[in-house]
């Protein structure tokens, strides 16, 4: 499990990183789905993550669903914004403040059609777990 741990966060920090140099150019998409930068405080460690998320643009919202592609457990920034719902948002080279606000099962059920046409991956993931996936919805603060 560590190694998987510290393949993941590999990972995630090129992703970062190739985002950030290239201003989201690179890897600002996956399978056509947006992907943003979100960054949380560390519900543990107080330190400051950031992690790939696609994102779905609902008005003045940003949308995205803790899936962590089918697993048993919610990725660890669905734990951090529980704990700490004030976090940031880069897409492309903008930075935007948002508070996170953890959206019901009923406010959630109307949206899982739009999100499923942004990325198919996310109906395959719902049958890998009996996990009901979290979906926040991310606003200017």
């Amino acid at each position: 499990m560590a190694i998987k741990n510290t393949v993941e966060r590999l990972f995630v920090g090129l992703n970062a990183f190739l985002y950030r140099i290239s201003g989201g150019k690179v890897l600002g998409k996956i399978q056509g789905a947006p992907v943003l930068l979100l960054g949380t405080v560390g519900r543990k460690t107080g330190k400051s993550r950031t992690s790939p998320v696609l994102y779905l643009r609902d008005g003045d919202r940003y949308l995205v669903v803790g899936s962590h592609a089918g697993a048993e457990t919610n990725p660890a920034w669905v734990h951090n914004l529980r704990a700490e719902p004030a976090a940031e948002i880069e897409i492309g080279k903008e930075t935007i403040p948002v508070t996170a606000v953890e959206l019901s099962a009923a406010e959630s059920a109307p949206l899982w059609p739009r999100l499923d046409a942004m990325y198919a991956g996310y109906a395959d993931y719902r049958t890998k777990t009996d996990r009901t996936f979290p979906v926040f919805a991310l606003t200017r603060r």
